[in-house]
């Protein structure tokens, strides 16, 4: 039995949950049809206990889902036993930080939106060192290398020799032009993000300061698609810390949102133009 599962077991068991509710089938009823005790469908709707494809082929049999490629997306989550190199910091980092890196590596796609920061992903070693420097809780020396390197880690998705994932990000100007790490770093930092903009699975756009006001401009979202679309994920960033959201209703509000922003933001050629000019600046 699990006492900490993590982000994607919980999401397996939300899933399995869903499919039960939509059946109107109560825990104790779609034990008696797997010939098991409620607890059971209790515990593996809590990421608490594993499953198998077979059961979860079984139990959506029951349900009477009709969707095949949701079901099939659904059990192959269950069959990934492997540890993550993620695993390497559990004991370092908190946990939705090793949960953002495995809805990473399982992604099939991300959208990234940010207003006042270069995203993650994006960043230069020295970038990401002189933000962990700057945190209001004042880290010590081998804890801002823990962070740096498991965010240079996170970007290995981006490198993958065989499918690299697909990523598109939408910065704000205002990013674009803060001098993170003073001008050395800043240059490097934004030559960077023209390199990585030449890659053919990336795609880099800004906003610009003219744009004024526009939907979402305050709020820092990042969209991971899954194999299905109702295995979609947004993650935001909150004061409280980490959020991942996965409702239907949520899922269409920012799939919505992002169609939104990415209307009002520069064509990737425009935008490889603006970070030409903003180092010319420097």
């Amino acid at each position: 039995m699990r006492t900490n599962p993590t982000a994607r077991q919980l999401r397996l068991g939300t899933e399995l949950r869903k499919l039960r509710e939509r059946a109107g089938l109560t825990a104790t009823e779609a034990g008696q049809l797997l010939g098991a005790k409620q607890t059971l469908i209790s515990n593996i709707e809590a990421g608490r206990a594993g499953v198998s494809p077979e059961r979860v082929r079984t139990l959506a049999c029951h349900y009477e889902c009709p969707d095949k490629s949701l079901v099939e997306a659904i059990a192959a989550m269950t069959g990934d036993r492997k540890r993550g190199w993620w695993e390497e910091y559990r004991e370092l980092l908190s946990r939705p930080l090793l949960d953002l890196a495995e809805l990473e590596h399982h992604a099939r796609s991300l959208h990234d939106h940010t207003t006042a920061r270069i995203p993650g992903l994006l960043q230069t070693r020295e970038h990401a060192l002189e933000i962990f420097r700057q945190a209001v809780t004042e880290l010590s020396p081998p804890d801002i290398e823990h962070r740096v390197s498991f965010r240079i880690k996170r970007q290995t998705i981006l490198f993958r020799e065989d499918k690299p994932t697909p990523y598109a990000a939408i910065i704000h100007e205002a990013a674009l032009r803060m001098k993170v790490g003073g001008t050395t770093v800043a240059r490097q930092q934004l030559q960077h993000l023209l390199d990585m903009s030449e890659r053919d699975h990336i795609s880099l756009r800004a906003i610009t300061f003219d744009v004024g006001a526009y939907p979402g401009s305050g709020q820092s979202i990042y969209f991971a698609s899954g194999p299905v679309p109702q295995l979609d994920t947004v993650q935001l960033d909150q004061s409280h810390g980490v959020a991942f959201l996965d409702a239907e209703a949520q899922l269409h509000k920012y799939r919505t949102l992002f169609e939104r922003i990415k209307a009002v933001a520069l064509s990737p050629e425009k935008t490889r133009d603006l970070i030409h000019n903003v180092m010319r600046e420097l």
